[in-house]
């Protein structure tokens, strides 16, 4: 087993890892063998990898030895990015992606020894999901009143199964026991979709990773290969891996294991996307030898906050233990706050918010994080009553919308003409033409030399065949073009454009934005399939330099992981909100919910508020009490700042420390109709209408017309 010698080559400037603690400098000098980095929240695990690939190429290994595994693209290139400020820009050839793009790199040339065309598609959910639909239907599965799941649902099932073995009704057994009476079926859908997507040259997401170990495991020599070609590998945040992932790890470091993984077993809490807990406690395992170093300096927020999440994570079955330590002098201690219900809850929040902000705080560095989706209902309504702007983390990220389908769709058959998923998506746009008559012209395609061509000259007498017709020419005269990717997406845009319009009725001018949007995307790619192999594989993320303005943000704790901000509240901390019902008798997923409660605390700078509604609306039982989430409990009261509502249905809290609170607003006199007004969120406008005591409409010039309550409302007279 080859070992390179630990040695440090200084910068030009001197000393580039000057500025790391004892701990970080340990893991960046330790180069050569097993290591385990356990890096607590806020810990700089980030800077401690971007050291340790920029004290590697200081002292000479080749860059492209180096590989780097994340869970992002974004967050390989900045590492890599940083990596370069502080060696020189040789570490922009350092091998740096997801797993799922570097195995889609390695496929791309191995894919034959997995019995896959190196030309293989690959599909996203929901082409997986457009497929499952059509094959189902083949075998008359999920027809009208039919019990079978979801397609959505299909999909996770198939996907664990895929991830542990391919026993379906085990899976169900597990997971979905409320299923079994399925299991039949999908056990035949499940052998069809496999099937169907090694016929036609299909890989989901998690063929590419399964292929990519299945090769590694049986051929030697291309394992041999990457253990030569890539003889230093980092992961981070390995708590996320699944046992595919850590078994690709341990097969491309045969023969040296100079293997870095980065993670918290605290913040694993992506079981439902099949992470495997296990894998970071059992790294020394995989790794003989393996050298752990814990990172328990916190350079994100106060000791005061870090007592309460310690006490959190002190209570877990099984983890490595640490003591998070405050870089920061000072802080305040965490707020408990015991609301009547829900709406005084949502109450609490928004005065807090609207206090904040009065005092310089920006929306935008205030967060509310919740356990699920629906938590947020009643404050949603509170904010927006006040006028308080807000954004919500969650819903499909832009190229999963379906207008954006519909284009890279047009786009997929340019570069793959027997793209069946691709296929039945443009076809269906066509006026007239449903899944029998996609797949009708799908059957001759696929034996066409020149599918387009064929179209171009489609027999029959159906209505829609004229359509057919053109589209055929359409695309013959596309691929034929020589056209730039950017202005390949603006004819594509052209020829959509009717159809955006009338599948889209109520809102199709914004989607419009997000296909421009796209568009200017596709100017960051060379080629089409590099693009839509990205976007596969790591959606690319909006331009959002413009902004929304100042919102607050209001999101699912698994969301707002890897995020930070000045004050945090995390709100319905009680039993039946958090921990989940589903978790209950299940040991394994009641410790992720108390780590899944660990992040949201470990995500404010500053301030953390915690939020429980002392009664709460159960479904078909109405308001009844709730207690206090297991979670809190087991926080030690001297640790939190313990605060109720000073009278009932007030909503209004007296903490010890509280912000200060602004005088009282002034009546409606004060803002007659025709009067100008400046609000702090919305900017200038007239007054339109007076509503009441404390109610105005507003039209304001940018944001258009509102009605305040001057309660909560802060509005500026103006002259004229």
């Amino acid at each position: 087993m080859s070992r390179h010698p630990s040695t440090t080559a200084a910068s030009p400037a001197g000393d580039p890892d000057a500025g790391l603690n004892p701990q970080q400098r340990e893991a960046v000098e330790t180069l050569d063998g097993p290591v385990l980095v356990i890096a607590g929240a806020g810990s700089g695990k980030t800077r401690t990898l971007v050291h340790r690939v920029a004290r590697l190429v200081a002292r000479g290994t080749e860059p492209e030895a180096i590989l780097l595994l994340t869970f992002t693209r974004k967050a390989a290139s900045a590492m890599l990015e940083r990596a370069a400020r502080l060696v020189g820009p040789a570490c922009a050839r350092v091998a740096g992606g997801t797993f799922h793009a570097f195995a889609h790199r390695m496929l791309r040339v191995h894919a034959p020894l997995a019995g896959y065309p190196v030309s293989f598609t690959i599909l996203d959910r929901a082409d997986t999901a457009g497929l499952l639909r059509q094959l189902a239907g083949e075998l008359g599965l999920g027809g009208s009143g039919s019990r079978f799941p979801k397609k959505a649902t299909v999909a996770a099932i198939f996907s664990r199964a895929a991830n542990t073995g391919g026993d379906v009704t085990a899976v169900l057994e597990r997971d979905w026991p409320h299923l079994l009476a399925e299991a039949e079926g999908l056990r035949r859908l499940y052998e069809a979709y496999t099937a169907y997507k090694r016929a036609h040259g299909l890989m989901d997401y998690d063929d590419l990773l399964l292929r990519w170990c299945d090769v590694l495991e049986a051929h030697p020599e291309v394992r041999e290969a990457m253990g030569r070609r890539f003889r230093y590998l980092m992961v981070d945040e390995y708590q996320d891996t699944n046992a595919v992932q850590a078994r690709i790890l341990r097969l491309v470091a045969c023969g040296h294991d100079n293997v870095m993984a980065v993670g918290d077993d605290a913040q694993s809490i992506y079981a439902f996307r099949g992470a495997n807990f296990r894998n970071i406690l059992d790294f020394p395992k995989l790794f003989p030898g393996t050298r752990i170093v814990k990172l328990e300096r916190n350079y994100r927020t106060t000791q005061p906050n870090l007592d309460c999440t310690n006490a959190i994570i002190a209570h877990a079955r099984e983890k490595f233990t640490k003591h998070l330590v405050a870089d920061r002098p000072g802080g305040r201690r965490p707020v408990c706050f015991t609301a009547l219900d829900e709406l005084d809850q949502a109450r609490f929040v928004a005065d807090r918010v609207a206090s904040y902000h009065a005092r310089g705080v920006a929306l935008a560095e205030m967060a509310v994080l919740f356990r699920a989706g629906f938590h947020s209902f009643q404050l949603e309504a509170e904010l927006n009553t006040r006028g308080i702007p807000f954004t919500k983390r969650g819903g499909l990220r832009l190229v999963e919308a379906a207008h954006i389908k519909d284009v890279l769709g047009v786009l997929r058959l340019l570069v793959n003409p027997y793209d069946r998923v691709a296929w039945n998506r443009v076809l269906q746009l066509l006026p007239g033409v449903g899944p029998k008559g996609a797949d009708r012209v799908f059957a001759a395609v696929v034996g066409a030399p020149d599918p387009f061509a064929l179209l171009e000259e489609w027999p029959g007498r159906a209505r829609w065949t004229p359509q057919v017709r053109r589209l055929g020419a359409y695309l013959r005269r596309l691929q034929g073009a020589d056209l730039a990717l950017p202005a390949v997406l603006e004819r594509i845009e052209a020829w959509y454009r009717p159809y955006l319009e009338r599948r889209f009725l109520e809102d199709h001018p914004r989607r419009s934005q997000d296909l421009a949007q796209l568009r200017g995307m596709a100017g960051r790619y060379e080629d089409a399939v590099t693009l839509l192999a990205e976007v596969a594989l790591d959606p690319p993320e909006p331009d959002e330099s413009a902004g929304e303005g100042d919102r607050l943000v209001l999101s699912t704790i698994h969301s707002a992981k890897g995020l930070e901000w000045r004050v945090v509240f995390v709100i319905h901390l009680a039993e039946g909100r958090f921990p989940a019902p589903s978790a209950e008798g299940r040991p394994e997923d009641l410790e992720e919910e108390r780590r899944l409660f660990y992040v949201a605390t470990t995500r404010a700078r500053d301030d953390l508020y915690l939020c429980r509604p002392a009664m709460l609306n159960f479904s078909g039982a109405g308001l009844l009490p709730a207690r206090p989430s297991r979670f809190l409990e087991e926080i030690p009261a001297d640790l939190l700042e313990q605060v109720a509502p000073a009278s009932p249905r007030a909503g209004v809290a007296v903490p010890a420390a509280a912000p200060r609170e602004a005088a009282p607003p002034p009546g409606t006199g004060a803002f007659p109709p025709g009067a100008r007004v400046r609000h702090t969120i919305f900017g200038p406008g007239r007054v339109l209408e007076v509503l009441g005591p404390e109610k105005l409409r507003v039209h304001f010039d940018v944001s258009g017309e509102k009605v305040l309550n001057l309660q909560y409302a802060r509005l500026q007279r103006l002259g004229g």
